[in-house]
This record gives structure tokens, C-alpha cells and sequence, in this order.
């Protein structure tokens, strides 16, 4: 069976000897990760982090302006990944991921405001790992495997 649960908003990855994420129209995944993030080849079952739109909205509320990507995200999307369980695959575009684990709290958070990583401790994202290898646009419709 197969649940289209939400899309791809955003894409980003990390270049080496910056700080700050690069929006991207594409990602190209394989079971290493991020092909040219700076985490590729790293902590596979942290390869790529998924955050909800609904974080940014949070921060707003809370008055703290932010950009997307600031919070570490490579998928941006218009769900809540934390619906998610822990092993669920999702397909976008024709990649396959796992999720491996629910975000923890983050202190480099604190650069953006002090109070953010309390603020998002449950609504941050989640992470993934790399199942079948491919391509993954904005736009792209996310949908979950069972």
C-alpha cells in the first residue's frame, strides 16, 4: 500500500568550508548520503534530515525570523515528519529512505536564538538513511511504503 503523506518544498546540502546550507533543485542520493554534501560517506543512518515547514512557522510565531535551511534540514517539507515511526520508507522522486531516528536536541541551534532548541525539541525533523539510490526534486511528491 502506498500513502502520498506530502511534497518536497525545499532542497539543501552542506558544502565543505561553510556553515550555511545551499538551496539545491535536486538531490542526488545513494546509500552513502548527499552526493557533494559534506556529510557524505559520514554517519550513514544520519545522512539526510527532513524538517516540516511547521518548524519555521513555530519559529515565527515566536517572533524569531529565520531563512529555510537554517535549521540543518536537506529536505524541507509541508508535513510533519514526526508521523513518522522510526524504520517507515517513504519513496521521493525515485529515491527510497528509511527513517532512522527522530532529531535530537541540537545546541548549534542556539546561534539562531537561545531558546530554539527547546522551542523545536519534538518538531525539528527527522533523519533518514538512503534504501535505493536516486534522484530527488522540489516539488516531488513524498509518499510512504508499507
Amino acid at each position: 500500500m502506498i500513502n502520498n503523506i506530502g511534497k518536497v518544498i525545499k532542497l539543501f546540502i552542506s558544502l565543505d568550508g561553510t556553515s550555511h546550507r545551499s538551496n539545491k533543485e535536486n538531490l542526488i542520493v545513494d546509500r552513502n548520503g548527499i552526493n557533494i554534501d559534506k556529510f557524505y560517506k559520514k554517519d550513514i543512518n544520519r545522512s539526510i534530515l527532513l524538517t516540516s515547514i511547521k518548524a519555521y512557522e513555530m519559529m515565527k510565531n515566536d517572533e524569531i525570523e529565520t531563512k529555510d535551511g537554517m535549521l540543518g534540514e536537506n529536505i524541507l517539507v509541508d508535513f510533519n515528519p514526526y508521523d513518522l515511526n522510526i524504520a517507515d520508507k517513504i519513496k521521493i522522486g525515485s529515491a527510497i529512505l528509511e527513517v532512522t531516528q527522530h532529531c535530537t536536541l541540537c545546541k548549534s541551534l542556539k546561534k539562531i536564538k537561545d531558546c530554539v532548541p527547546k522551542l523545536l525539541k519534538n518538531d525539528r525533523g527527522v533523519f533518514a538513511k538512503v534504501i535505493q539510490s536516486g534522484v530527488i526534486f522540489e516539488g516531488d511528491k513524498i509518499t510512504k511504503l508499507s
